[in-house]
């Protein structure tokens, strides 16, 4: 069993000076991509742009000190945005910092019950479905900016359906400036990466080197500020600060923990997927293995630590996290340097994001969601997937964006449960034995001889409630005397199950019917003597094989 030891405690036993400047220059360059991140991120999710900031120092740096992957970047993710702008929306900062406290301490807990694992128990169409969903929510809150549109005194909408109702019933007042900017802004995060690769040598690798959501930042600003464009930019929306995260309680009473609790669960299961995620991408990428309950141990109490430092929900980050791989960073020390960058940059620079345009922030969110969709795989799973797969992943889709995530992930998990019970119901058969001495038929019984007024029926899958009225409809006719269950291919059984095999024993004995069972396996046999079934029917009934218990069968003749 894994212990709940930070991966920095092993780490650092063969650290090398080499490995230590490769952190911190790794760090840097994270920090330089979180750092426009961070904001827009923080912009998406209807908060101010420093709690972006925040999340990424506070969080990151707890996440990396004691998380249970080497190279793990954690802060503001696209995942959260449209949970977090809700939440902001109908239950305002309290009830953020409130749910954000608590998911931390639900992942807390799930690590120390080692409970890392389970996480692959959702469905990979779950995942998919509501993933896609948050990219189309995301594109959907950054049309506004991204265009330049002017709402009506009043129109303030809060889900996405409104969002888009809002955009549609407004695009008569576009700003052809803000849409240039955006455009631009745009054409730089495409086509930046692209001319990296293919300038010669030493240039090439330069350009390659600069992220490419710093230089659209830069290019807003240049263009907003160089023709003096009239577009709205960070400035002329919120008030920009530059102080540190400061410890602040949240008023913390019975009513918001009992209507965050919800939402409180969703960040928490979203946060271990995709920090797990992540863990389990850098591991192939770094021929390493994460300590997945410590970190999720970790993951909560660097949310615990954002909620009290004024941040918002924080997870691991695929994109930072593979950068710093890329980078050269190979332990928790890079993550840890990429906070206290971000803390210097905001102490420093932080008044000069008031000029970054809002075009140029959403142009960052859309290439976000752009990257997180997964449009190719959510297609892939349509043409390839069984019928009830793709139910769930367009039904959780369609929730996340129609509705929100907590219920698309609730209504999800619930409906690929049911499927999944319905598909387990059909493959478990309890069939009676076909008398057919051929040796041509698959259905025989390998011309073994069944005594007379002896019946067998064989069960196949697992007995659990979804199955278990396939046993109701065993027949036993009058002139049987014995019947004999072969349960060879049953690994598990439940409590329902186990109810419908003693009401079967109470039929038999009021028919004088004797009940043999042949083949019961570990589970099934610990259930059936735990309920008393197993004495009731007797141990000389229990038989190893088939064949003997044909041979009790006889006896009993």
């Amino acid at each position: 069993m894994e212990q709940l030891k930070p991966k920095l405690f092993y780490v650092l036993k063969n650290y090398s000076k080499e490995q230590f400047i490769k952190d911190i220059v790794a760090g840097i360059i994270v920090a330089i991509i979180a750092l426009p991140l961070s904001i827009a991120l923080a912009l998406a999710s209807g908060v101010s742009p420093e709690k972006g900031l925040y999340t990424a120092i506070v969080a990151g740096f707890v996440i990396s000190f004691l998380g249970g992957s080497r190279v793990q970047i954690s802060g503001p993710t696209a995942a959260f945005a449209a949970i977090v702008a809700g939440i902001v929306a109908t239950s305002g900062l309290e009830g953020l910092a409130v749910a954000t406290l608590m998911a931390g301490l639900l992942l807390i807990l799930m690590g120390v019950l080692r409970l890392g694992n389970l996480i692959r128990f959702i469905p990979y169409t779950i995942t998919t479905g509501f993933t896609a969903g948050i990219a189309v929510t995301i594109a959907i809150g950054q049309m506004k900016d991204f265009f330049g549109l002017t709402y009506g005194e009043g129109v303030s909408p809060v889900e996405t359906i409104e969002k888009a109702e809002a955009v549609i019933a407004h695009f008569t007042t576009i700003n052809m400036q803000a849409l240039i900017v955006g455009v631009v802004c745009l054409a730089v995060l495409i086509f930046w990466p692209y001319i990296g690769k293919v300038l010669p040598g030493k240039a090439g690798k330069i350009a390659g080197s600069i992220p490419p959501s710093l230089l659209a930042v830069f290019a807003g600003i240049g263009i907003v500020s160089g023709l003096g464009m009239e577009v709205n930019t960070i400035g002329t929306l919120y008030e920009i600060t530059n102080q540190p995260p400061t410890f602040r309680l949240p008023v913390i009473n019975y009513e918001l923990i009992s209507s965050q609790f919800s939402n409180a669960l969703t960040i928490a299961i979203l946060a271990a997927v995709e920090s797990l995620l992540s863990c389990v991408v850098s591991d192939s990428m770094i021929n390493s293995k994460h300590n997945s309950n410590m970190e999720l141990v970790a993951q909560g109490a660097g949310n615990v630590a954002s909620a009290l430092f004024g941040g918002i929900p924080a997870t691991g980050a695929i994109a930072r996290t593979a950068a710093n791989v890329k980078n050269g960073g190979r332990s928790p020390i890079s993550g840890m340097v990429h906070a206290v960058v971000l803390l210097l940059v905001m102490v420093l620079f932080m008044p000069y994001a008031a000029l970054i345009p809002m075009p140029a922030i959403a142009a960052i969110l859309f290439m976000v969601a752009y990257n997180m969709c997964g449009w190719r795989e959510f297609v892939y799973l349509i043409k390839t997937s069984p019928k009830s797969d793709i139910a769930v992943l367009i039904v959780t889709f369609v929730l996340t964006v129609v509705f929100d995530l907590v219920v698309a992930i609730e209504v999800g998990i619930v409906f690929a449960a049911v499927l999944f019970m319905k598909r387990m119901s059909d493959v478990t058969q309890v069939e009676g034995w076909k008398y057919i001495n051929d040796p041509d038929d698959p259905d025989g019984i390998e011309l073994r001889q069944v005594p007379e007024g002896t019946l067998v029926y064989e069960i196949s899958g697992p007995m659990f409630f979804a199955a278990a009225d396939k046993l109701l409809k065993i027949s036993v006719p009058e002139k049987t005397k014995n019947l004999i269950i072969r349960m060879r291919s049953v690994n598990a059984i439940d409590a329902t199950a186990m109810h419908n095999l003693e009401q079967l024993l109470t039929k038999c004995k009021k028919q004088n019917v004797q009940l043999i069972l042949s083949h019961v396996n570990e589970q099934p046999l610990n259930v059936m003597k735990k309920a008393g079934f197993f004495e009731a029917v007797g141990l000389e009934n229990f038989c190893a094989h088939i064949d003997d218990a044909i041979k009790r069968a006889e006896d009993l003749q």
